[in-house]
């Protein structure tokens, strides 16, 4: 029972039969700090119970927590396939006690599980505490039986956790393996602690104190327990290797890289199937979580992870795309214990197969560059960094796939230098994270939730309802009351108002009170459940306690409801025309549009998109009920629910279904199956009619469409109508031969446009000046020479022929005054004549006549220019001129 999956399982299993909840992971990117890019350890999604601004069900919970640290501060990425435990994917196994208890179970439970349960030999393990902590030195002793000597304090902030400057800290407790002398390394504390001898397998956090100012440290009312030990790391342990990449996970994936690529892990390409390995993970499951390839913030770091892993399945000799094929080797290891990978497989494999495309040709051209760049340089040299910085802003060649090329030779990257460049071209998008911020600003909602709790919502049922104010919120503070005049949120018990959620916009509309009434111009969520209305106070005043009528904007309401059910099956007809890799990236319900965000490839061809309309209005006048009902989130993406982007969702979940499916197998089942917690039609009928009015390209692998419904649906077709009737008018034909017809006059035009050209050239050949009444002989050879408008230069050669053919023995010079007063002059010269005469020193003779220098050609035929078209003549005198000389 030593397998990843027997380990987590097992896990979990240990702490739910110790009173833990088993809490499933959070996602990659944090629902709760928008300050970090990734979600990197297991206490993330807790951050905010232990702080206090959250409460849950439990107080005791284990996690198995899939992380990333590839971007920002939590960077591992340059290490990956070098060393024996870097990842920048990984799985955090914890357990989280909330107040209840503390280092004496967290000691006594991690001991028994790896001791009992895992059964490691306890003479192998070893502790390390925070040098002040004899409580826990004291406690390692009586639960484990440790010796003084394999109980090691450490003074550094190793074993001191902290959030920050200030907030919740605590000492840690680390516990590590020892895989025996035979590997080189000291004990934590000693010289040679770096070494891989000595591991550390789990920290234990014993969150006890709160830093209020950097020199105040006080005890925390409910101290709190925080663990994490990486599965990578105790699968080693427990199958008997100190190297993470040969434990069963790694070395299933390894192997399908090498089935793959054809090419066996050895010295020397070793490091490269481990890449490979290592990142297929972090980029599935963040794709999965909704991340998609972009040249800034998240997307940004999945584009370098997914480059590196590409650039290493290149130098495996790889000459298609790789990575996609390996991706159902992945969900067969891990997507039992994350079906969100087996959900997102035709995604997660597009994606990739796309992006390697495109990189293929960045990597060749890149590295033909690089080569060409570092050939002068030798092992312990450095490569300029405006160098590397050119190969990145003009090629698109990453800094870090620059140094990972050049690591086998031992030569680095001028960083500095790099840097500095980077900063001068500040219009480059920043590799790191640019925190959203305001996180201070929204602890008040958080202490409001608490304080009143989540806020009933009526609005499914209802567009006006009563409510008791139960806060009032002005310039971020609490108030008691909102005068006449005065901007604030409100927050009420209950309201039939929706916060703006899931794309669509929040509600707008009245409230009024025995002594006043107020406008509500929007209407959000926050910390989970509490609605809060910006109101300005039109009459009177309202405080807490006041009992309102609340009365949302039901016209408005109405388009709303609408445009978010019209997305559910746009969304739906896409999955059915592009395929079922189709996934929501992002949605705006407003009252008078609608748009789509979805993952998707390509562009959408006009017939593809013609089939989408068709089908989405094909269910609209299906009529059939909206319905809703209420399930365990499991059993709906069971049913095949499809999720909305970007959504929390709990244990249980509204699943709206509309339309029923005309014909095969499954005929009478629900069309569109979606989990959502928006307001919708009753019919599919309702919405009327949709539009679909455009579609575009949002980032790399997003596509957006833009829609209308109902009244502005059928206006938007009307104006449509009219201008094709306008159209229709205007050419004399009917509506349905407009496209025929205008087709007929643009070949009639080009005709036309053709013959007038020809006409244009027999008028200008055809006379003019006395120049131009006909050849004339100088000596013995025949000349002929005009000087012609209305002309294109371009077309002087062709008349110079044909002005040839009919001399059959001659010279022909032509000048042109172009439309903005330039001149062009053409020589030719028959071929019996060009012994004795060169088009070429004719022609630059014309070109200074008009004011130019050279020309060129051949001596049959010669073209040139200049500035002055009123020389044309003059051009024609030198050429005379050259002929009798």
């Amino acid at each position: 029972m030593t397998g990843v999956n027997d380990i987590r399982s097992s896990f979990l299993s240990y702490f739910e039969k110790n009173g833990h909840t088993a809490v499933e992971s959070s996602p990659l990117v944090p629902r709760n700090d928008p300050t970090l890019m990734f979600t990197a350890a297991g206490m993330v999604q807790f951050k905010n119970v232990f702080t206090g601004l959250e409460t849950r069900d439990y107080t005791r919970a284990a996690t198995s927590q899939k992380c990333v640290r590839a971007g920002g501060k939590h960077n591992d990425l340059d290490n990956v396939g070098y060393t024996a435990r870097h990842h920048t994917f990984f799985e955090m196994l914890g357990n989280f006690s909330f107040g209840d208890y503390f280092k004496a179970d967290a000691i006594e439970l991690a001991w028994n599980l790896l001791t009992k349960e895992f059964g490691l030999d306890a003479a192998k393990l070893l502790v390390t505490v925070y040098h002040t902590d004899d409580e826990a030195f004291d406690l390692w002793k009586k639960i484990a039986g440790l010796n003084d000597e394999r109980i090691i304090r450490i003074a550094t902030s190793d074993n001191f956790w902290s959030a920050g400057d200030t907030g919740p800290c605590g000492p840690c407790s680390e516990i590590f393996f020892d895989h025996g002398d035979h590997i080189w390394g000291g004990p934590p504390g000693s010289p040679e602690e770096d070494g891989d001898r000595f591991v550390e397998i789990w920290n234990l956090v014993f969150m006890q104190y709160e830093q209020v100012t950097p020199d105040e440290r006080v005890d925390l009312p409910k101290p709190s327990i925080d663990t994490g030990m990486g599965i990578e790391r105790i699968a080693a342990v427990l199958q008997g290797t100190h190297d993470n990449y040969e434990i069963d996970l790694f070395k299933a994936l390894i192997r399908a890289s090498e089935e793959a690529t054809g090419v066996g892990s050895d010295e020397k390409t070793r490091a490269s199937h481990r890449v490979i390995a290592d990142h297929l993970r972090a980029v599935c499951f963040l794709i999965a979580d909704g991340v998609l390839p972009s040249n800034e913030g998240r997307g940004y770091v999945l584009r370098r992870i997914m480059r590196r892993a590409m650039r290493h399945a290149s130098l495996l000799g790889a000459q298609d795309p790789l990575m996609w094929r390996l991706v159902p080797a992945l969900i067969g290891q891990m997507g039992s214990a994350y079906p969100e990978l087996g959900r997102n497989e035709a995604l997660m494999s597009e994606t990739l197969k796309l992006e390697e495309t495109r990189f293929r040709k960045t990597l060749n051209r890149g590295l033909s560059l690089l080569d060409e760049a570092s050939a002068e340089l030798n092992e312990g040299d450095k490569l300029d960094g405006e160098t590397a910085f050119k190969l990145y802003d003009t090629y698109g060649f990453p800094l870090d796939l620059t140094q990972d090329a050049l690591r086998r030779r031992g030569i680095e990257v001028d960083t500095d230098t790099y840097n500095v460049a980077m900063e001068r071209q500040k219009q480059e998008a920043r590799a790191s994270w640019q925190g959203a911020g305001g996180a201070a600003e929204e602890s008040i909602w958080f202490k409001l939730r608490e304080e009143h709790g989540a806020t009933e919502f009526l609005g499914y049922g209802t567009e006006k309802a009563e409510g008791v104010v139960q806060a009032l919120v002005r310039d971020g503070e609490t108030v008691g009351a909102l005068k006449q005049g005065e901007t604030g949120w409100l927050i009420v018990n209950q309201t039939p108002f929706y916060g703006e959620s899931g794309g669509q916009m929040g509600d707008t509309g009245l409230v009024s009170g025995p002594d006043c009434s107020l406008n509500v111009s929007d209407t959000r969520r926050k910390a989970d459940g509490l609605f809060i209305h910006e109101v300005t106070v039109n009459d009177g005043s309202i405080k807490v306690g006041d009992a309102l009528t609340l009365e949302v904007d039901h016209a408005r309401r109405a388009q709303l409801r609408a445009n978010h059910s019209a997305t559910h099956l746009v969304h739906e007809a896409l999955r059915e025309v592009l395929g079922n890799h189709v996934s929501q990236k992002g949605s705006l319900v407003a009252p008078e549009r609608l748009r789509f965000d979805f993952a998707h490839p390509k562009p959408v061809e006009v017939s593809e998109m013609a089939q989408v309309d068709d089908l989405a209005n094909a269910y609209v006048m299906q009529n059939d009920a909206v319905t809703t009902t209420l399930m365990a989130v499991d059993d709906a993406i069971e049913l095949g629910a499809q999720a909305q982007f970007g959504e929390k969702y709990g244990d249980e979940v509204r699943v709206v279904s509309m339309g029923k499916i005309m014909e095969g197998e499954r005929a009478g089942k629900p069309w569109s199956l979606e989990l959502c917690g928006g307001t919708h039609v009753n019919q599919t009928g309702d919405i009327g009619l949709v539009a679909i009015v455009s579609e575009s390209a949002v980032s790399s692998g997003v596509r957006r469409i833009e829609a209308l419904t109902g009244k502005a649906a059928r206006e938007y077709l009307q104006g449509q109508d009219e201008l094709l009737r306008e159209a229709a008018a205007a050419l004399k034909s009917a509506p349905a031969d407009v496209p025929s017809r205008v087709a007929t006059l643009l070949d009639e035009r080009k005709k036309l446009e053709r013959e007038l050209a020809e006409a244009k050239k027999r008028l200008a050949m055809g006379g003019g000046s006395a120049d131009q009444a006909g050849p004339e002989t100088i000596g013995d050879v025949m000349f002929s020479g005009r000087v012609i408008e209305g002309i294109s230069p371009k077309e002087l050669k062709g008349l110079v022929d044909e002005e040839k053919s009919r001399l059959g023995s001659g010279i022909v010079a032509i000048a042109a005054k172009t439309e903005d007063g330039k001149a062009a002059v053409v020589v030719g010269v028959s071929g019996d004549l060009i012994e004795r005469f060169s088009a070429v020193d004719m022609v630059r003779a014309a070109s200074e006549a008009v004011g130019g220098k050279g020309g060129g050609g051949r001596p049959d035929m010669a073209q040139a220019g200049g500035p002055d078209g009123e020389k044309c003549d003059a051009a024609l005198a030198a050429v005379r001129t050259l002929i009798a000389s």
